[in-house]
């Protein structure tokens, strides 16, 4: 399929030199203005001089492998309208985070992801991806509600919340899940109502795929979300470890799954308030089991580097290759 030259000309040499410079600047301004910076700098130093920087090389890893498990999920998705090899998945799922970065609870992910796909089959992956990340919607809030049924007592007695929020939220929470769940097993069910509303039908083309989902396939997706949901919280757990917060693995788990479950509900432009916010979340819940806010606020900042800040760097320059790609379109 032919694209057009002026597309190509505007992806290789404006788009992509564009989107990692403003990204590199973005990041920095970011880190800059952060508070105590220089307190945190020489805590990084310290603790990478120590025998714990292998945990810090494992939350590396684990960030290799977390993206993995999205790019063969989405690989998964997709390949009903287009087959697509792993290292392409992989490549889009990069790009796909450099776009999304800055936009409201990362929607901008499709732009980067789309890109990889044939023309024809664009707006049908677009479909096929909402499925998939759905799955790992209802895994945060499944996990985040498990968790707050934990931590309930103690975010009362801590008087972070009242008795009658912390009810109510649960309840919210779990209601959404059950919500989310029955959407998910009955999409076809959705996509039948979907084509009788006049105003929609006419692009039920786009979502046609979905329809013939299998169930199968649907509960790959939420066995996969659920091991990259266990990434995350692993990785939490190593930072700590790296930086000394004395909290044990459980913990660390109802910390950051409600941190997750809230960051879920919250819209946020990820480059801009997702970091503030991660840290001031992760320090009240974490500050329920330990006094080291710095070591938190640490972890908080690396873990935004390591999953988010070097793929979305890495993503921007897979775009200026993307030339390549679109050439095999013609």
């Amino acid at each position: 399929m032919k694209v057009n030259k002026n597309i190509k000309i505007f992806i290789n040499y404006f788009l992509g030199p564009l989107l990692f410079a403003w990204l590199a600047w973005s990041i920095y301004r970011q880190i800059s203005r952060q508070p105590g910076l220089e307190e945190a700098l020489s805590e990084i130093k310290a603790s990478l001089a120590s025998a714990n920087v292998f945990f810090l090389i494992a939350t590396i890893v684990l960030m290799l492998v977390n993206w993995s498990l999205e790019a063969y999920k989405w690989m998964l998705a997709v390949k009903r309208v287009q087959q697509i090899s792993f290292a392409r998945a992989f490549k889009a799922i990069f790009s796909g985070i450099s776009f999304s970065i800055s936009t409201p609870n990362s929607i901008g992910e499709y732009v980067g992801r789309v890109l990889y796909m044939e023309e024809g089959n664009r707006i049908k992956a677009v479909s096929l991806t909402i499925v998939a990340n759905m799955s790992q919607l209802i895994i945060t809030f499944a996990m985040g509600t498990l968790a707050l049924f934990f931590l309930k007592e103690q975010l009362i007695a801590s008087e972070m919340v009242s008795l009658a929020f912390a009810n109510a939220f649960l309840w919210f929470s779990g209601t959404i899940v059950v919500i989310l769940l029955l959407f998910y097993f009955r999409l076809p069910w959705l996509i039948k109502i979907i084509d009788k509303l006049p105003q929609i039908s006419r692009f039920s083309w786009a979502i046609e795929a979905v329809e013939h989902i299998s169930a199968t396939l649907l509960i790959k997706f939420l066995s996969l979300s659920v091991v990259r949901f266990l990434v995350f919280s692993l990785q939490y757990y190593l930072l700590f470890e790296l930086f000394e917060v004395d909290v044990n693995i459980l913990q660390s788990w109802m910390g950051m799954s409600v941190m997750f479950l809230v960051m879920a509900i919250i819209p946020t432009i990820a480059l801009f308030t997702d970091l503030g916010l991660k840290n001031e979340l992760s320090i009240q819940l974490m500050g329920l089991f330990t006094t080291n806010h710095l070591g938190v606020s640490l972890a908080s900042l690396t873990i935004w580097i390591i999953n988010l800040v070097f793929p979305a760097l890495i993503g921007s320059l897979l775009i200026l290759g993307i030339k390549n790609i679109l050439k095999k379109q013609k």
